[in-house]
């Protein structure tokens, strides 16, 4: 399959970066889970519940400054100043939100402590906070973790066939102006879609939604949970209600509205960057297998907010491998593989506002030329 089987691995940081888009490797890894497991320190697989809680705890601080500074100073300001005030207080309150989210997503792991019961409380309360469902996403999301790049089976970004796409993708993606403008909205609105019909998930049989119970999304043991999931969020929606009353709608909007949904935009980029790439192959059921799918994954860089983010946007590799690796050991657990990973660990430096809009030229797979019926199949520059 030409470069997406070649098996040197770069020796540098500067001669990776040179071909970020090389193909990575098709053939079944030298190594197996078990050899990458070894070559993890052993502590890094250790959770502590105080060193959770203390990036826990400075989240929320910083998270509250940011709402008591808006909600104190800001509308006193003179009219000029208003105006810069807000979206800077946007971006921050957003941002920050953002690593809360991301601790909410280490609890679905049980990456956050050693008890379930408390991983899944602080994970309810905050999801439910910033409005995903917490148990709903969870399975939908292990199941993501369980079939990654399978064609067939997996749960989320799952990419399209040139032969699948519909009449007006192919429309408004061949000129800048229709790209920045489905961007701008699958950024700000695929989240809640997600949640909602599921769009850019698994396609089932029926209808799929991650608030309804029965979805075909979950199985009889997880129900009663979804009903768990919706009522946390029945519960936020109505404080919000309440806060709406007392403050007014636009005094909403500005202090939680916007922050979300740079939350859910932020969301969205991630996962996106993460599973979107040239280099990366996705998989039938005739060649896929576990290991080669959470292999085919790609880290980024984010500049500061790869802090603010826990460090979820550059060890996703490591991830997918190894998801209850805590984020204070995930960057120390990656150095360690990735000298057995060679050509099979990705990593892409691009800025990742440029590489958004490289990436959404990514609109359809398939196989190369003379593939003879191999099942693997690669995104296209259309």
């Amino acid at each position: 399959m030409g470069a997406g089987g070649n098996m040197s691995a770069p020796t540098t940081k500067t001669e990776g970066k040179k071909n970020p888009l090389q193909r990575a490797p098709i053939s079944k890894p030298p190594f197996s889970i078990g050899d990458i497991k070894k070559a993890i320190p052993p502590h890094c697989f250790q959770r502590s519940l105080i060193r959770s809680s203390s990036y826990l705890v400075q989240d929320l601080i910083l998270v509250y400054i940011f709402y008591y500074i808006a909600a104190t100073y800001i509308q006193v300001l003179p009219t000029p100043y208003r105006y810069l005030a807000w979206p800077i207080y946007w971006i921050l309150q957003g941002c920050f939100s953002t690593g809360l989210w991301v601790i909410a997503h280490e609890c679905g792991h049980q990456s956050f402590s050693d008890y379930q019961w408390l991983n899944d409380t602080v994970g309810f309360i905050l999801h439910s906070a910033l409005l995903t469902p917490y148990f709903s996403w969870k399975y939908s999301h292990r199941r993501h973790h369980a079939n990654t790049n399978s064609l067939e089976n997996d749960e989320n970004h799952v990419p399209k066939l040139k032969t699948k796409l519909r009449w007006y993708t192919k429309l408004y993606m061949n000129n800048p102006l229709g790209r920045l403008f489905m961007l701008a909205f699958t950024i700000t609105a695929g989240l809640p879609l997600y949640y909602a019909i599921n769009v850019a998930g698994k396609p089932y049989d029926r209808f799929a939604s991650h608030y309804d119970p029965y979805s075909p999304i979950y199985n009889d043991r997880e129900r009663l949970q979804i009903y768990i999931s919706d009522a946390g969020l029945i519960a936020t929606i109505y404080v919000l209600y309440r806060v709406a009353l007392t403050q007014g709608l636009t005094w909403l909007i500005c202090i939680y509205g916007v922050p979300l949904v740079i939350v859910n935009s932020f969301i969205v980029i991630i996962t996106m960057l993460h599973h979107t790439h040239l280099s990366l192959p996705h998989y039938d059921s005739s060649e896929w297998d576990w290991l080669r799918g959470a292999l085919a994954t790609v880290d980024r860089e984010y500049g500061v907010l790869t802090k603010v983010f826990h460090n979820i946007t550059d060890t996703h590799v490591l991830h997918h491998m190894f998801s209850t690796i805590p984020h204070y050991h995930a960057m120390e657990a990656t150095k360690a593989i990735k000298p057995l990973l060679g050509e099979y660990y990705r990593f892409d430096e691009t800025p990742f506002y440029k590489a958004l809009w490289r990436e959404f030229e990514c609109i359809y797979i398939e196989k190369d030329e003379g593939s003879q019926g191999q099942g693997i199949f690669w995104y296209k520059n259309h």
